[in-house]
């Protein structure tokens, strides 16, 4: 299982943890003060071209870098694992939230999801889909209680039923490989998933490095 976020790229359900690079952020001085310096050029003279081909670079130098970033994420995962969850992200939606839409944007979620689909046809890997509208951060790994509500600030999930405490990331990613599981959720290329009632619940699992038998995550 799979939960992809803001904070940390990528939670797996096995415990292991992809932090979020923040490439924009990263380059943000660079990149102000090549728009700043394009800004002050006279628009179509040769200073002013130049400015603008140095802006390109620089956003083309990052985008190289997230997606190097991604590819090695997605390698890594269709290597090891046999059986790969992740939700069936509504990015569009995401990014009108506007305090949120470049950090969002940065994370470059479509082309993880792209990545994923088409490595996991070549390695034999199978890709499940769960349908964006499961509560998979909502919900109690342990017990499959679903909390009314949870606010993005709450990093760490306690159950009122059950009395679990566990990060709020691998919370939800166990929750994703159980919802993957399920003989319902279809793969990446059948279109929507769908999930019914919660599946037996999952145990925490310990933190572990990646072995070389493939196995579901």
């Amino acid at each position: 299982g799979v939960d992809l976020g803001v904070k940390t790229l990528a939670a797996l359900s096995d415990g292991t943890v992809f932090d979020n690079p923040r490439l924009l952020k990263r380059a943000h001085r660079k990149l102000g003060k090549a728009q700043k310096t394009l800004s002050r050029r006279n628009e179509g003279s040769n200073r002013w071209k130049e400015a603008e081909l140095h802006l390109q670079r620089v956003h083309t130098h990052i985008a190289s870098q997230r997606r190097d970033g991604l590819n090695k994420l997605t390698t890594m995962l269709t290597k090891t694992y046999s059986h790969i969850s992740i939700e069936d992200l509504n990015v569009s939606g995401m990014v009108r939230n506007h305090s949120l839409a470049q950090a969002i944007s940065d994370c470059g979620f479509r082309e993880l999801r792209r990545q994923l689909e088409y490595k996991t046809a070549r390695t034999g890997a199978k890709l499940h889909v769960v349908n964006r509208w499961y509560p998979s951060s909502k919900t109690c790994s342990n017990c499959g209680t679903v909390k009314a509500k949870l606010s993005l600030n709450e990093r760490t999930y306690v159950c009122d039923a059950c009395g679990l405490g566990i990060d709020r990331d691998l919370n939800a990613a166990i929750n994703i490989n159980v919802a993957g599981s399920a003989p319902e959720t279809l793969n990446a290329r059948g279109g929507d998933a769908r999930h019914g009632r919660h599946a037996p619940a999952a145990q925490t699992p310990v933190k572990r490095e990646p072995s070389n038998a493939r196995q579901g995550v």
